[in-house]
């Protein structure tokens, strides 16, 4: 069984910055990829970025290329994701999410953290 546990949300203004954890535990993360997903009220969840554990390849959505980071700890089991410039829109409840990298879907979540970006 896989458990991840998110931490870091909070309310900031626009243009401030957060930094989310994601501490992961009960298997090798090896062969997972990591990956960051968002969920604001009354839309779909969407993907926001994700990581490969053992290359650290790493793919970001367009809304948030060049504002947020995605990296990783193998030492300490955790994925991070630094978000800067934030803006309103990025309000939402944001999801850590582990895929082994032979799968198509990510199989393991964690509760989510609140992110609030005020105007």
């Amino acid at each position: 069984q896989v458990q991840l546990v998110e931490s870091g949300g909070g309310l900031v203004q626009a243009g401030g910055s957060l930094r989310l954890s994601c501490a992961a535990s009960g298997r090798a993360f090896s062969n997972y990829a990591m990956g960051w997903f968002r969920q604001a009220p009354g839309k779909e969840r969407e993907f926001v970025a994700a990581i490969s554990w053992s290359s650290g390849t790493t793919y970001y959505a367009d809304s948030v290329k060049g504002r947020f980071t995605i990296s990783r700890d193998n030492a300490k089991n955790t994925v991070y994701l630094q978000m800067n410039s934030l803006k309103p829109e990025d309000t939402a409840v944001y999801y850590c999410a582990a895929r082994l990298t032979t799968a198509t879907i990510y199989g393991y979540w964690g509760q989510g953290t609140q992110v609030t970006v005020s105007s």
